[in-house]
């Protein structure tokens, strides 16, 4: 990111929303066309994960995510710089709304979509309460000055690092803040554990779980989905009977759930990380 980027971005606050989504379906395909390798992560991913798929329809959803995933980075544009009445007129939030009332504790688990920070924004800037994060630290300074301010944008926000650990994290929950949770990537190996992912054993951090259990906390997920009007952020009803008490369990459940949010739109999903890095002992990396 440059301060050049930076003012291009901002052009994307005042461009028309079908201007900004056509230029991201340019950027897209330049990603697809010129990241080999990372377009190579996403083909990989999608064999692994949807081995019935042919390979020209693994080569057509790869494409398809590629181009979702470019036109969500624009579409920060608009998030963090349009106006106030701009962006919630574009963030949809529906579903079981009601688990967001109150105090309780509660752990949002929000997946790796495209509209991750579109559900972030969203619940900030429409639901009373004050949510916390965990932020990583990107290397380039400006970019992350920008995705801090960005996320800090609206409402009563927390990004706690992740050199803080969990002491802050757990002291919200018991206060009620809820904590929005991304935890479906394959972190510290040393910190996982090996649980199905569409029937491939992947290194999944068990913290879903762990913060229901540490700070007594109902379980909610929340589903962000582009769409032309630009985003819908669906809150489900809370998880009955989680956690169980076995954390090998309880994330294996967590992956099963995603995959059935995943199969409602699966090239919105962020195939672009590499999802199956860290193997079981004796397993080589596909990548």
């Amino acid at each position: 990111m440059t301060r050049f980027g930076l003012v291009l971005m901002r052009l994307m606050a005042v461009l028309p929303l079908p201007w900004v989504r056509a230029l991201g379906v340019l950027l897209g395909i330049m990603l697809y066309v010129l990241a080999a390798s990372r377009r190579k992560v996403v083909w990989t991913n999608l064999q692994l994960c949807f081995p019935n798929l042919s390979r020209s329809q693994v080569r057509s959803l790869a494409f398809r995510s590629v181009v979702c995933f470019a036109k969500s980075w624009l579409d920060r544009g608009w998030l963090w710089h349009g106006t106030p009445q701009l962006t919630k007129g574009r963030l949809l939030l529906t579903g079981a709304v009601e688990e967001l009332a109150g105090q309780a504790p509660t752990v949002l688990f929000a997946p790796h979509f495209v509209g991750m920070d579109a559900g972030w924004t969203a619940l900030s800037q429409q639901v009373p309460r004050h949510f916390s994060t965990i932020y990583t630290n990107q290397a380039n300074k400006i970019a992350d000055g920008w995705i801090l301010a960005g996320r800090s944008r609206y409402g009563r926000t927390s990004l706690y690092g992740r050199i803080y650990g969990v002491k802050p994290l757990i002291a919200g929950l018991k206060q009620g803040e809820p904590l929005y949770l991304l935890p479906d990537m394959n972190f510290d190996p040393k910190e996982s554990v090996f649980v199905p992912f569409y029937g491939v054993q992947a290194a999944t951090v068990p913290s879903l779980a762990r913060f229901a259990r540490l700070g007594r906390a109902k379980v909610v997920p929340v589903i962000s989905r582009m769409t032309a009007d630009g985003y819908e952020i669906q809150v489900l009803p809370a998880w009955k009977d989680y956690p169980s008490g076995d954390l090998v369990a309880d994330t294996a459940r967590m992956n099963r759930s995603l995959e059935s949010y995943i199969d409602t739109m699966p090239e919105q999903y962020y195939w672009v990380h590499k999802r199956f890095k860290d193997r079981p002992e004796g397993e080589t990396a596909p990548y």
